[in-house]
């Protein structure tokens, strides 16, 4: 007998750990299919809501919000690089062509369209969230570029014409702040969250073997 599982994956497109969770999750169903099915849900989540248009340097960024130093940030980034590296996603160094992530931008419109997404046909969502977390990440686009947004939408099997009039708009950012403001109001206050059939919260991005053994024991509870 195969259990349905609900996931609701409450996360942002400019985190680093959200790309490293959402591989290892996952790997982590390829391994439970056959006894778990899954519906993934992408819910919105901005590290940086009050980020200016232009973005703001990634290095200088991180040691004002967390108060480290230039070199303890370059050695948390390496470290990323290598457990997504493990994971089969790429995190360009910023030493590369294009600069991967050299700076940090806003998110909202990409949530927007992400909700967008979520309203089309099964799975587009996931395919949206995916390409997004690459154009950032492994291509060093900008996510808060209406042009790299509209981009990745339609390589995503999305109508870009509609992503590009909804960016234009203010369509859906009643819907995203909402549920931006439940999720905190649950007590969610850093990503990657997943919330699995409304109840079990599993934090951070956990290893493949965590997330299975998780999935596992919720579905064999009922």
């Amino acid at each position: 007998m195969t259990t349905f599982l609900k996931i609701d994956f409450v996360s942002d497109v400019s985190c680093p750990w959200c790309a490293i969770g959402l591989k290892a999750l996952d790997q982590a169903l390829a391994r439970v299919a056959g006894d778990i099915t899954a519906e993934l849900h992408f819910q919105p989540f901005e590290l940086n809501p009050k980020m200016a248009p232009e973005g703001q340097e990634i290095t200088e960024h991180i040691t004002e919000k967390y108060g480290i130093t230039p070199e303890q940030a370059d050695v948390n980034r390496e470290n990323i690089r290598q457990r997504g590296e493990q994971l089969g996603f790429t995190f360009s160094r910023a030493d590369q062509p294009g600069g991967g992530r050299s700076r940090i931008y806003n998110t909202f419109d990409a949530h927007r369209l992400l909700h967008w997404a979520g309203l089309q046909e099964a799975g587009l969502q996931k395919v949206l969230k995916e390409g997004l977390l690459k154009a950032y990440f492994t291509d060093g686009h900008s996510p808060a570029s209406h042009a790299v947004l509209v981009r990745v939408a339609g390589e995503s099997g999305l109508d870009p014409v509609q992503a590009a009039e909804i960016l234009a708009s203010h369509a859906y950012a009643k819907e995203v702040r909402e549920r931006e403001s439940f999720y905190q109001t649950q007590g969610v206050h850093s990503v990657p969250a997943v919330i699995i059939n409304d109840r079990h919260l599993i934090s951070g991005g956990q290893p493949v073997e965590v997330f299975e053994q998780a999935l596992r024991q919720i579905a064999a509870a009922g």
